[in-house]
């Protein structure tokens, strides 16, 4: 086995941030869960979708082929989700996502996406986001 005798530059990226090739004409709002379309694509997640992250920010593929953009995401984090019916004996729960926008503890046909972190209160709650 040898070992390096000099210094390399190597690329290095941030952990928690990924860029990824969006779908033909969609725009994917900042805040948003983005899913994988199936063929690689990142589109706003539907259920079943493979979670791939938050949107950083809103991104617009408006007439644009497919991967002709690419949108942001944040891939590991704590975010606060609005949850029906959460309660603070559900932390450690996991939870799943049935659209961009909806947060749900029924994991039936949705895309998994991390677990409660902390319990805020009515309907609210810290959650633990993991994409990879």
């Amino acid at each position: 086995m040898t070992t390096r005798s000099t210094d390399i530059a190597r690329i290095q990226e941030l952990g928690t941030i990924n860029e990824l090739p969006m779908i033909a004409n969609d725009i994917i709002y900042e805040g948003s869960a983005v899913g994988d379309n199936g063929s690689g694509y990142a589109r706003p997640l539907e259920a079943a979708d493979p979670f791939r992250g938050f949107a950083e920010r809103n991104t617009d593929n408006t007439g644009g082929q497919a991967g002709d953009v690419s949108v942001r995401v944040k891939t590991v984090g704590l975010i606060e989700a609005t949850i029906s019916g959460i309660a603070l004996t559900d932390v450690g729960a996991a939870v799943y996502m049935s659209d961009d926008d909806t947060f749900t503890l029924e994991d039936t046909s949705n895309s998994l996406i991390g677990k409660v972190y902390r319990y805020v209160g009515t309907d609210t709650a810290i959650v633990y986001f993991n994409a990879l």
